[in-house]
């Protein structure tokens, strides 16, 4: 059972661009229409923190002295990943207020701390010449009030700026397809956050805005789908998930999840494959290094390449991935959920109950030291992978992720996550690269699915197809 859990894990950590079913319930806000320009600012800086959902409906108030010190507290946060000397603290005070120079100071603070060349200037021709302030041709108005927009903009553009100058910025497990006049990015995607995975390195980010078509596993945007996807994540039959569960199990899933808040009648609701699948993406999320708002990879891209206006396609539908799991048997879909929980629930607190609850399904080596170690172990690899994406050392990536060997396992869904899918993907890429004329798109798709014998990289390289590693800049 413990090579189970383990194979479970690596298939399951990069393969499925679903999104968990488990999280508190609120309304969502009314937006209120941004300003055009913005939209180049709100993907990075969501991913890197800077906002949140309240940005639709606050965007145009005066920024509050607390807002001023949280959105100069992710910058300071962002600068010290680059590791750069530190200077001394400048005798002279500045002020910090709601005023576009009040922020101006407040962010030039955060920078200050750092060696950055130029640094010495005054706080707006710092920020000037950096890029990240400028005025509306009559002036900088640094005594006008500061809206939240506008300082979030500020403070997006000087991250980028810095990060640029360095050369520094995750650069992406990426290679490059090539058929005459037609490129084919290949991005290899980890559907979570972690390791401070934002923000992207600027070669990255051009070759999201540069392309004619971006291409992801699945639409994030065809609300259709999704709404289809998440009825296919509930028991349409009259049942509930006490019917397909052992009560045991059943309790626990109820417990777990009301400390998520969620109640009873509404987690019951939802199959076992679609709370395992929650379970263990919260348990991927469940880490220092996860962004404020964990923006997952994908979700990224998409959110870039739409505000800019580049058209999306999908390689596959959400019924389609969501028929994955709905095809798996009753028995296995209570070992992914018992699995699922295990990841999530701390074994050394865990009262008795639950621990018989997960070892009657998954055996007492379940809850075994030399198991947990092993999972830890398992879990600790997406930090590895995620390293190795932000540095591209694929060569490393397709060492550490055993994909052949999960392939060649009996594991019930290996065969659906990997051989059932690769071809289509790389049939997607073959069909791109062969239209006529001069295109140059990016693909985006679980970094599992790009290695292999069998993966999408070797099958282009098969047909007869260009595919290097792009190179770092």
């Amino acid at each position: 059972m413990k090579r189970k859990l383990l194979a479970l894990i690596l298939a399951l950590g990069l393969m499925m661009g679903t999104t968990p079913v488990l999280a508190a319930e609120g309304e969502a806000p009314q937006a209120e229409p941004l300003p055009g320009w913005a939209a180049g600012v709100l993907a990075d800086g969501y991913a890197m923190g800077l906002f949140g959902d309240e940005i639709a409906l606050t965007h145009g108030d005066t920024v509050t002295l607390e807002q001023v010190e949280a959105i100069a507290g992710v910058v300071a946060d962002k600068l010290a990943l680059l590791g750069l000397p530190q200077r001394a603290p400048s005798e002279e005070a500045l002020v910090l207020d709601t005023t576009r120079g009040g922020v101006v100071n407040a962010l030039y603070q955060a920078a200050a701390a750092y060696a950055f060349p130029e640094i010495d200037q005054a706080p707006a021709d710092y920020l000037v010449s950096v890029g990240a302030l400028c005025g509306d041709g009559t002036g900088l108005h640094l005594d006008r009030p500061c809206t939240v927009l506008e300082a979030v903009t500020m403070a997006n553009a000087l991250i980028l700026s810095l990060y640029d100058q360095q050369n520094a910025g995750s650069l992406g497990l990426l290679w490059q397809a090539t058929n005459g006049e037609n490129t084919l990015y290949l991005l290899g995607s980890i559907h979570t956050d972690r390791n401070n995975v934002y923000p992207f390195h600027r070669q990255l980010r051009d070759i999201i805005l540069t392309a004619d078509q971006v291409t992801f596993e699945l639409d994030f945007n065809d609300q259709e789908q999704i709404a289809e996807f998440a009825a296919m994540q509930m028991y349409s039959d009259g049942t509930t998930l006490a019917d397909h569960i052992s009560p045991e199990l059943y309790q626990v899933v109820v417990d777990t999840a009301a400390q998520m808040g969620m109640d009873e009648a509404t987690v019951s609701q939802y199959k076992a494959w679609a709370l395992a699948s929650s379970f263990q993406s919260l348990a991927m999320l469940d880490d220092e290094t996860t962004g404020a708002n964990a923006v997952a990879i994908d979700l990224y891209v998409n959110s870039k390449a739409a505000n800019a206006g580049i058209p999306i396609d999908a390689v596959e539908t959400y019924a389609f991935q969501g028929g994955i799991f709905d095809g798996l048997s009753p028995e296995y879909q209570e070992v992914y959920l018992a699995s699922g929980l295990l990841m999530c629930l701390d074994v050394d607190t865990m009262d008795q109950e639950t621990k018989d609850a997960l070892t009657a399904i998954l055996g007492e080596e379940a809850l075994e030291p030399a198991t947990q170690e092993a999972l830890d172990a398992e879990v600790a690899l997406i930090g590895t992978w995620m390293d190795q994406w932000k540095a591209r050392d694929t060569e490393g990536f397709a060492a550490a992720y055993p994909k052949d060997e999960i392939i060649q396992s009996t594991d019930e869904l290996n065969s659906k996550l990997f051989t059932d899918r690769d071809p289509g993907m790389i049939a997607y890429a073959q069909e791109y690269l062969e239209q006529p004329g001069s295109h140059t798109g990016l693909m985006v798709v679980g970094a599992g699915h790009m290695i292999g014998s069998a993966g999408i990289v070797q099958g282009l390289r098969d047909l007869g197809y260009t595919v290097e590693v792009v190179p770092a800049p």
